[in-house]
């Protein structure tokens, strides 16, 4: 199997060059980053204070196993008493990917930690936001593979946006296909209105 970048030039270029008929490389979309984050709220209805924190602490260190690199803390930036939270509170960790590592985490998602997801039935297309970009969500950190389901830990959610620079949803979906994001197939209609799965 064609690494990320070697698939991408060697496979990838060409054939959108055919379909979209651009006339530069350099013009033919590409994932820009890959923005991994998780939020603490569940996890601040449950637990608080050193509680609070070595669960924080012991997210942050799953995170940085499964991305390889260290995640930001972020805080509110303003108080909303509906969810308990004030100003300055932690509530979450992001990590932006770029280079190696954005391919690495990509390709680890895509083959390994999609296919370990519980009832995983393909991404929706409409997952796109419209700007070309694709929001993936995980309901449990543990179908990564750094992660052991056997050791006690915190359990939690994670969401991974990758972030092209296609100039619509049509050029990001062929792009990401092609890179191998397994997207649900369109059902298309027969004569007398039922569906039928393309292949």
């Amino acid at each position: 199997m064609l690494r990320l970048k070697a698939k991408y030039r060697e496979e990838i270029l060409p054939l959108m060059k055919k379909e979209f008929g651009y006339k530069n490389d350099l013009a033919i979309p590409r994932i820009k980053k890959i923005v991994v984050n998780t939020s603490f709220g569940r996890l601040a209805e449950k637990e608080s204070g050193d509680k609070l924190k070595r669960a924080q602490q012991a997210i942050a260190l799953d995170l940085t196993t499964i991305t390889g690199q260290k995640p930001a803390l972020r805080r509110a930036k303003k108080s909303i008493a509906g969810f308990h939270i004030r100003e300055g509170d932690s509530i979450g960790y992001v990590i932006t990917l770029r280079g190696q590592r954005m391919n690495d985490f990509f390709e680890k998602m895509v083959y390994l930690a999609l296919p370990r997801t519980r009832d995983f039935r393909g991404i929706e297309p409409s997952s796109l936001d419209g700007n070309g970009n694709l929001t993936i969500g995980f309901p449990e950190q543990l179908v990564f593979p750094e992660i052991s389901s056997e050791e006690e830990r915190t359990v939690f959610g994670l969401e991974a946006v990758i972030v092209t620079n296609a100039k619509n949803d049509e050029e990001a979906l062929k792009l990401l296909s092609l890179l191998g994001v397994p997207f649900k197939k369109e059902n298309k209609k027969d004569k007398n209105g039922k569906k039928v799965e393309s292949r």
